[in-house]
């Protein structure tokens, strides 16, 4: 009898970090994921979902790109071959559509018509394998991937049912068009505050994935749109994020990377957690499950 463990395999995915200035104030898309969903079901997340075997270039792709090589590779490199960012770009992009209804191309602003046909697909039942992609040659939209650029990358922890390698990208919402969630993946989306948005979360209302609360938290330290555009232009992915999960009597605690005990023996006593969650905005580098939130706590 075999009693080896089948190693695991972080599945390559995209994750698209949606933002806006509404009244002199920086706002981000959130959606909610079904119930359903194998991953963080009901939870508040980025527009997102797994690299497809379509993402993956071929000998056509030189025709709907709109960076060369050299450059493509500046923004997108850091460690990754040119096929193995193009998946991940092209991922970003698909997933923003298929489950936000936004498209990052080119031409999509200027041809409302062409747009419309799109989101009509989106709409249906069933689409076939590669659909977004055939949908965008047929109206000869290069994938502008001039209009996403790194954020962070992270890898799931060990632990969990379901493990990604998953690259953030950023995007700045186009200033015609209108988010909306697809009703199969995902069911509620709300534009909100960064720190309102943490605010939803320490009270409940707004359950957050874990990348995603330290995204927003992250979010905190750019006041508006300039700042962030400007941060953009040079930021690479950093080094890959891998949590470490710890599984407690009650719920569980996830420890961040920059976390002093990341690599060492965790003593927590559960019945002092709940006096240990950290106001909004306060710096962490862990987070506690407890009813169903994810809540900063002190060290």
């Amino acid at each position: 009898m075999n009693n080896k463990k089948k190693p695991i395999e972080w599945r390559p995915a995209s994750t698209v970090i949606l933002v806006r200035e509404e009244r002199a104030a920086l706002q981000v898309y959130l959606l909610r994921r079904s119930r359903k969903s194998g991953f963080f079901p009901g939870y508040y997340v980025f527009p997102g979902g797994a690299v497809d075997p379509e993402d993956r270039p071929d000998e056509t792709w030189s025709a709907i790109v709109d960076l060369n090589h050299e450059d493509f590779l500046k923004r997108f490199g850091g460690g990754l071959t040119k096929e193995e960012a193009l998946a991940y770009a092209v991922s970003a992009i698909r997933e923003t559509f298929e489950e936000a209804g936004v498209l990052l191309t080119e031409h999509a602003d200027n041809i409302p018509d062409g747009l419309e046909r799109l989101r009509e697909r989106r709409r249906g039942e069933g689409l076939p394998k590669g659909w977004f992609r055939e949908s965008l040659e047929a109206e000869e939209w290069p994938f502008t991937f001039s209009r996403i650029a790194p954020w962070s990358h992270w890898i799931t922890p060990r632990l969990m049912r379901s493990h990604f390698d998953t690259r953030f990208f950023l995007a700045f919402m186009p200033s015609d068009q209108v988010c909306s969630p697809d009703d199969k993946e995902t069911v509620h989306g709300i534009w909100i505050n960064p720190e309102k948005g943490l605010s939803g979360n320490h009270s409940g209302e707004i359950p957050l994935s874990p990348p995603t609360l330290v995204t927003l938290h992250e979010l905190l330290a750019y006041q508006k749109l300039s700042d962030l555009k400007k941060e953009v232009e040079t930021r690479q992915w950093g080094d890959a994020r891998f949590p470490r999960l710890v599984p407690l009597k009650e719920g569980a605690l996830i420890l961040q990377p920059w976390d002093p005990a990341r690599y060492g023996e965790v003593n927590v006593d559960t019945k002092t957690l709940e006096k240990m969650i950290l106001p909004v905005a306060e710096p962490f580098s862990r987070l506690w499950l407890h009813d169903g939130i994810w809540r900063p706590v002190r060290v």
